[in-house]
């Protein structure tokens, strides 16, 4: 089932989320939800807090990002990076910092350059609730970074300077009021506070 993203300006963005365990109800359906929500709006990633639940829990696949396309080949770590992440833990980032255009599905319609470390040492429960430790490099660590941030309580517009901040804030007022056409389903903090 499709489930409606939070857009930005919904409080459960913001919320530190907590961790689940094997208990949590229906949690192979969420996951299997959050993965068709997350292809439906063509996203390599989503996070709980997107659908508004405030729990530490993402999907990704960014295979996409592994695929070659005309503007040349793909990131070979990302080719076939599929995974589940349950209370996930950020045990390091380190590298270099590079930057790339990021978007989001919460922020629709915004891309900015945002900078991340090349390298990121994950720990998290896979959807079996078996632990794993995964050194990640290249497109596969950042989309870890972006979605992890969520799970804290950020966002990737949190990485951008003051000015551009500034630049950006009618759009994401619009975005925060609805006032913003997307492709997939989405829930609107303002138009919440209306009914």
């Amino acid at each position: 089932m499709k489930l409606p993203i939070v857009a930005y300006g919904d409080p459960v963005l913001r919320q530190k989320t907590v961790e689940i365990d094997e208990d949590y109800p229906k949690l192979k359906e969420l996951i299997h939800n959050m993965y068709e929500t997350m292809y439906a709006a063509n996203g390599v990633g989503i996070a709980a807090p997107q659908i508004g639940l405030p729990i530490r829990l993402f999907v990704i696949d960014a295979s996409p990002f592994g695929e070659d396309d005309e503007d040349g080949p793909g990131d070979p770590t990302a080719k076939d990076f599929k995974r589940v992440f349950i209370n996930p833990i950020m045990v390091d980032e380190n590298g270099e910092k590079w930057a790339f255009s990021e978007g989001c599905l919460s922020i629709p319609q915004i891309n900015e350059e945002v900078s991340r470390h090349k390298n990121v040492t994950i720990n998290y429960l896979d959807e079996n609730f078996e632990e794993q430790e995964e050194e990640l490099t290249g497109l596969a660590a950042r989309v870890v970074q972006h979605e992890y941030d969520h799970i804290e309580g950020k966002l990737f517009i949190d990485k951008l300077g003051p000015l551009k901040k500034a630049m950006l804030k009618g759009k994401l007022d619009a975005i925060s009021k609805g006032m913003v056409r997307v492709a997939y389903k989405m829930s609107f903090p303002q138009l919440k506070k209306k009914r």
